[in-house]
């Protein structure tokens, strides 16, 4: 009879199921093992038989694909937020990406939806966020990079098994509304009109960089002269500037009282440059001549700059500096870029509209998609949907389609003429 029994609890081990004291049918359902290393079952109890057994396979289901709820205390989604974003998401992504992830954490997510319990979160939960962000004043797009941190988030959250499901994957984000007039491109009389600004100005090769060849503004600022072959005429791009990130350096005793960036002993907390991350983007790009022109004066007004400043220089080996060596700060660049559009008389845009001018340009003067690419440091996987993105049809390329389809399907114009006094004749 014992031998009986131990043979049926090894039948039985996956899922026991009994008739209890109270009437009601139970189940221990083994899920795996906890943290120390015991056995963890899961205790299920239902009226019925049937609708016990319907449940215990529909557990055993979600044990099985790795989906089912792991044991120990579920997460609240702020708990699960701010360890994900401090200790999963930071040491891996850029300074740039944590930065946003961290934003939206803190500013949007966790107040808005940070008390539910991990495991119960529903998309609707992230919907209502979505409205209310937009309704206290948030554009489409801030909703846009919340609902994206959360996605992530709360992936690593189910591949983990802390949740059944990713509720941010179903969740439906605000519609992006596009704005056709969102991205216009320079046109070459702005384009010559900034030419003209920017050969009065200090770093003129700078901005010639960004409208010429499309630089992006990190990859302009983190470019140093080893990097720059001007006999070869061509230059390397393998590094990107970093904004900059303080702490304050006056100590508790004494606070300054301003913000950390202003503080007088402030401490940069974060790296000058980072590595470019694709291959695509580690790229070299060819110089047209003019541009080695302006990019050998720069290197001569520098070194005037240097012997003057004497040891007030601060070495760098950056090709864009401040007036007293050392890298330009992002910030100081894109004022920098505001006043040259004031200047120069041309319509205010951004600073990364001067990387659609370049592209467009590439394109109206009928270079290859392929080259396009490389210039402009484009991945083979999405080059398409960037060109898509950045190659803007113009008012002349429209014009010279026109001509185009004239001339295959009526004709050259001598053609049309000819035609017009055969029908006068008659």
């Amino acid at each position: 009879m014992a031998e009986e029994k131990k043979r049926t609890r090894r039948a039985n081990g996956e899922s026991a199921i009994y008739l209890g004291k109270d009437e009601r049918w139970h189940a221990r359902v083994p899920m795996g093992y906890k943290d120390d290393g015991t056995p963890y079952r899961r205790h299920l109890t239902r009226p019925t038989r049937r609708e016990l057994v319907d449940e215990v396979r529909r557990l055993e289901k979600q044990r099985d694909e790795g989906s089912a709820r792991q044991p120990g205390k579920p997460w609240t989604v702020a708990k699960w937020l701010e360890h994900w974003v401090q200790n999963i998401a930071k040491p891996v992504v850029s300074e740039n990406t944590y930065d946003g992830y961290e934003v939206a954490v803190r500013v949007h997510l966790v107040p808005g939806i940070g008390r539910h319990r991990i495991d119960r979160l529903e998309p609707e939960h992230l919907e209502s966020l979505y409205r209310r962000m937009q309704s206290a004043g948030s554009k489409a797009g801030t909703a846009h990079q919340a609902h994206r941190t959360a996605r992530t988030a709360l992936g690593e959250a189910v591949r983990r098994g802390h949740a059944a499901k990713n509720a941010a994957a179903l969740a439906k984000p605000p519609r992006m509304e596009e704005d056709e007039n969102e991205v216009e491109p320079y046109s070459v009389d702005e384009v010559q009109s900034l030419l003209l600004e920017v050969n009065k100005r200090r770093n003129s090769a700078r901005w010639m960089l960004a409208l010429a060849l499309g630089l992006r503004q990190g990859e302009t600022l983190g470019l140093r002269w080893s990097d720059v072959d001007l006999d070869n005429e061509y230059l390397k791009l393998r590094r990107n500037r970093l904004r900059p990130k303080y702490e304050h350096g006056c100590g508790e005793a004494a606070p300054c009282g301003r913000k950390a960036g202003y503080c007088p002993a402030r401490v940069q907390v974060r790296r000058e440059t980072k590595n470019t991350k694709s291959r695509a983007g580690r790229r070299a790009v060819p110089l047209p001549g003019p541009l080695v022109v302006m990019l050998r004066s720069h290197r001569e007004a520098q070194a005037r700059e240097r012997a003057a400043a004497g040891n007030l220089w601060t070495e760098s080996e950056y090709v864009f500096t401040k007036p007293l060596g050392g890298p330009l700060s992002p910030n100081t660049d894109y004022h920098d870029w505001k006043r040259l559009l004031e200047d120069a008389g041309v319509r205010d845009g951004r600073l990364h509209d001067a990387r659609h001018t370049a592209g467009t340009v590439l394109m109206l003067l009928g270079v290859p998609d392929r080259v396009i690419d490389q210039i402009m440091g484009w991945e083979p996987g999405g080059a398409a949907r960037m060109r898509a993105r950045y190659l803007h049809v113009t008012d002349p390329m429209l014009k010279e389609a026109a001509r185009k389809i004239e001339r295959a399907i009526w004709g050259a114009p001598e053609n049309l003429a000819v035609d017009k006094d055969q029908d006068n004749e008659a």
